[in-house]
């Protein structure tokens, strides 16, 4: 869908405003783990006037259309919210989707492998953002394979091992629990399931950050990773990385599921 100047123009300014915001806040998060508030309110103030000029074209345009429009915003947003509220999403990651669904609903232009059937330029920025996810991961399992680390297979896709000695200068979320019973180290992976159980009841998982920062709280922690030589951490690389790319993607390149669904089926 090609949308006149009127309302192209108002969504590729707030388009702008919101790349950039994305790529500032991917920085903040990748350095700090935290992306203020305040990051946005920029942002919000050229794109929140633009969303409120395209749905009254929309709306004066066919008021069908638009409740189809404004159901899946809301839905979308919901559901961001809700998977923020039991952990599953970080809140700058939460944030970041809500704002891009909620202030640009539409392609601002058209992309180079042009725009998917439904049209709706939130949901193409989350596919995007998983399968460039997902890309990760593989990379690591090639990674693990090639330096013969040994871990239960879920592991090998999700971590790596670290110098225990220096684990506080990575940046991941430590994957084992390693405890000394009769002077002899017990070490355990926590598993996806188990990681996501805790991350839902609202247990927060140890990040070398947190060692790095407040070493003095971890003192035991520290000492038995020390001991133990070699730990095992998850890849440290925050959503909000994968959403910034996944805007860009579906920005200039288009829906990468979409194409990849076409290339499948020969069309």
């Amino acid at each position: 869908m090609i949308l006149p100047p009127v309302a192209a123009v108002p969504l590729m300014i707030a388009a702008v405003a919101i790349g950039v915001t994305l790529m500032y806040a991917s920085i903040l998060d990748a350095k700090e783990r935290r992306v203020p508030h305040k990051t946005w309110r920029p942002a919000l103030t050229i794109a929140i006037p633009a969303a409120v000029w395209i749905y009254g074209l929309t709306i004066l345009t066919g008021w069908q259309a638009a409740a189809g429009y404004l159901s899946l915003v809301a839905v979308f947003c919901g559901f961001f919210y809700l998977f923020q509220a039991v952990n599953l999403f970080g809140g700058a990651d939460a944030y970041a989707l809500i704002i891009i669904t909620a202030c640009i609903p539409f392609f601002p232009i058209e992309p180079y492998f042009g725009t998917p059937p439904l049209g709706f330029f939130p949901f193409t920025v989350l596919t995007n953002a998983v399968l460039i996810n997902i890309a990760a991961p593989v990379a690591i399992l090639a990674k693990n394979l090639l330096a013969g680390n040994r871990a239960p297979l879920p592991c090998l896709f999700l971590g790596f091992p670290v110098d225990g000695k220096a684990i506080q200068n990575e940046f991941g979320f430590v994957m084992e629990d390693i405890d000394e019973e009769d002077g002899r180290l017990v070490r355990r992976f926590v598993g996806f399931t188990e990681s996501l159980g805790r991350i839902v009841r609202g247990e927060r998982r140890l990040y070398t950050k947190d060692l790095r920062l407040h070493p003095e709280n971890y003192q035991r922690e520290l000492a038995l990773y020390r001991k133990a030589g070699k730990v095992w951490i998850s890849y440290g690389i925050p959503f909000i990385i994968p959403i910034t790319a996944g805007f860009l993607t579906a920005l200039f390149m288009g829906d990468i599921l979409f194409v990849i669904m076409k290339t499948i089926a020969g069309m």
